[in-house]
C-alpha cells in the first residue's frame, strides 16, 4: 500500500465519494433522510469546521441527490469560502429568534415530506426532538469514517510526520530544570509554522498540536496536566505525548524516556510494556476482533503481575480527528479491517514508580500493519539527558573561561 502524504484539502470527487457513500448506507437501512450535527462528522462531509456554540450548524443528507447545509447566516459566507462539493445552503438569522424564524422551524420546512430519518447517536436532544418524522437512531456517517480513502491516509500520514518531527524536537529540547510548558510551545509553533507553509489555507480552527511529558512523580497518572509549570526532572520515567490535529487529520507518538539513569524499578515494567507492544503489533492485521486483540494483550500484562495497574485499552482509532472509534478494546466486538488506523498503546501506571507507555499511529494494511510515526525505540536510545546535562555544563564551563579571559 503505498501512502502519499499530503497536506491538501480534499477534492469535490473525494467528498462526493463519501457522500455516496452514507447515501448508500441511508438506503440500506430503509431511511429517506440522515440529520448530522457533531462538528466531525460535518466537517467529514463538507471540509467546513468551526467553534459550535449556541447557533447550530445541521447537516441533512438526503437518500440520493444533494445536500443541505443548515447554518447561521453570520457564517454563511464562512460555509461557502470553506465548503468542497456541491450541497444546498440554507441559513436562519440568529438565536433565539422570533418563532417561525427560529433554527428549528427551517429545519422542519427542509424534512417537510420526509417520513423515516437517520439521526446520529450523539445528536442533541434538542435538534432531534423536533424532527418532524419517525426517527432511527444510526451512526452512519461515524461508521463510513472508519475505513479510509487514499486521501485520508495521505492526510494522517502527513500529521504523523508532524507528530514524530514534534517529538524529536521534544527529546532534544528536555533537560532536568526546564518546564514542560516551554518545551510545550516550541513544539506547538513550530508545527503550527510547518503546517502552514505546507498549506498556507489551513483551518487553525480545526488545527491543534499538543507535546508535552509528564514528569516521573505523575508518570502513573496517564491525564494529569493540572501543572504545566512542572519540570523534567533526573531520573524518570516521562511520558511524552506528542498528538493533536493538523488541518483537521488526526495523529500521535508518545514514548517512556529517562534523563542519565533508569531506575531499576523501573526497568522491568519498561521491558514489559514493550513486549505487550510487540504481541498488539504482532496481532494487528485484518479479521482479528478488536476485543480479542486486547484481551490477548491485557492477559500478558496481568500474568506478569499489572493487573491493578492497567487503566485503558490497547489502542483508539484516527482519523478527522485524534481520537476516535474504532477501538482496540474489550467489549468492541468488530473485526480489524484494511485501511483502519489505530493507536497502540498498551500502558502500564504504578505509584510511586511511574508510566510506561509507548504510542504509534498504525495502518492496517492487507496483510499485517505500518507505523506512520517514527521514534526511538529502546530503553538506551530513550536514557538521553545525562550526557547532555554533562555537556551542558561544559559548554557552559568553556564559555565562563573565555569570558574571565577576556576581561583578564
Amino acid at each position: 500500500m503505498k501512502i502519499h502524504p499530503t497536506a491538501a484539502h480534499p477534492t469535490t470527487e473525494e467528498i462526493a465519494s463519501r457522500i455516496e457513500k452514507v447515501q448508500a448506507k441511508i438506503r440500506n437501512q430503509g431511511l429517506d433522510a440522515y440529520v448530522c450535527h457533531g462538528p466531525d462528522n460535518i466537517f467529514y462531509l463538507t471540509n467546513f469546521a468551526n467553534f459550535v456554540h449556541e447557533r447550530p450548524f445541521i447537516l441533512i443528507i438526503p437518500a440520493s441527490g444533494k445536500m443541505t447545509f443548515l447554518m447561521p447566516k453570520l457564517e454563511e459566507p464562512h460555509v461557502r469560502t470553506r465548503s468542497v462539493g456541491e450541497m444546498e445552503f440554507v441559513h436562519y438569522f440568529e438565536f433565539p429568534a422570533p418563532a417561525g424564524a427560529t433554527w428549528a422551524d427551517r429545519l422542519q420546512e427542509i424534512l417537510a415530506g420526509i417520513s423515516k430519518i437517520g439521526v446520529e447517536s450523539h445528536c442533541p436532544i434538542s435538534v432531534a426532538n423536533v424532527i418532524p418524522a419517525e426517527t432511527k437512531i444510526t451512526d452512519i456517517v461515524d461508521d463510513v469514517r472508519l475505513i479510509k480513502s487514499d486521501y485520508e491516509l495521505g492526510r494522517i500520514a502527513y500529521a504523523s510526520q508532524l507528530m514524530s518531527e514534534g517529538h524529536k524536537l521534544m527529546l532534544k529540547e528536555a533537560r532536568p530544570g526546564r518546564m514542560v510548558i516551554d518545551v510545550h510551545s516550541l513544539i506547538s509553533s513550530a508545527l503550527t509554522r510547518k503546517l502552514l507553509i505546507d498549506n498556507p489555507h489551513s483551518n487553525m480552527l480545526n488545527t491543534n498540536f499538543t507535546g508535552i511529558a509528564q514528569p516521573p512523580e505523575i508518570a502513573h497518572d496517564p491525564h494529569n496536566f493540572t501543572n504545566t509549570f512542572m519540570q523534567f526532572a533526573e531520573g524518570g520515567p516521562h511520558v511524552t505525548i506528542v498528538a493533536g490535529t493538523a488541518n483537521g487529520y488526526g495523529g500521535e507518538i508518545e514514548r517512556t524516556f529517562f534523563f542519565g539513569a533508569v531506575p531499576e524499578a523501573a526497568r522491568k515494567p519498561f521491558s514489559d510494556m514493550l513486549a505487550a507492544r510487540a504481541l498488539a503489533f504482532e496481532l494487528l492485521k485484518p479479521g482479528i476482533v478488536m476485543d480479542d486483540l486486547d484481551r490477548q494483550v491485557n492477559d500478558l500484562l496481568k500474568a506478569r503481575g499489572y493487573g491493578e495497574y492497567l487503566l485503558h485499552r490497547t489502542g483508539h482509532g484516527f482519523g478527522v480527528t485524534s481520537h476516535e472509534a474504532p477501538f482496540l478494546a474489550e467489549g468492541d466486538m468488530r473485526e480489524v479491517e484494511a485501511r483502519m488506523v489505530f493507536s497502540i498503546e498498551p500502558g502500564i501506571y504504578i505509584p510511586g514508580v511511574g508510566g510506561f507507555r509507548f504510542s504509534d499511529t498504525v495502518l492496517v494494511t492487507e496483510t499485517g500493519n505500518l507505523s506512520l510515526t517514527e521514534g526511538p525505540e529502546t530503553l538506551d536510545e530513550l536514557t538521553i539527558a545525562g550526557q547532555r546535562k554533562f555537556q551542558d555544563r561544559v559548554r557552559g564551563w568553556m564559555i565562563n573561561l573565555a569570558t574571565r579571559g577576556k576581561k583578564d
